[in-house]
């Protein structure tokens, strides 16, 4: 875990995160909280790990969300050297290989 992030206010927000039972109250959490621009370079990345996941190509996944090779490159590092967050998350949505 990055200890640069891993604050009071951050372990508030996670255990806040946590209390949402649906997908309509994260849309509604997440657009009071975030910007729509956020929303979607989130969702992006989240879809570009699992297309990676998949084994899709750099090129095909750029093709299909628009991300940067620049992104798509962060996401694959964070998928094979991070802390193993996308992968929890894409095992337990039923997406890990």
């Amino acid at each position: 875990m990055n200890e640069k992030i891993k604050n009071e206010a951050a372990d508030r927000l996670f255990d806040g995160i946590l209390q949402l039972q649906t997908v309509e109250e994260c849309y509604a959490f997440f657009e009071d909280i975030c910007t729509i621009h956020e929303i979607q370079s989130l969702a992006q990345r989240f879809e570009v790990a699992r297309m990676l996941q998949n084994g899709i190509t750099y090129s095909e996944i750029a093709a299909k969300t628009g991300a940067s090779t620049a992104t798509i490159s962060r996401v694959n590092r964070c998928l094979n050297y991070g802390e193993g967050g996308y992968k929890t998350v894409l095992e337990r949505l039923g997406e890990e290989k």
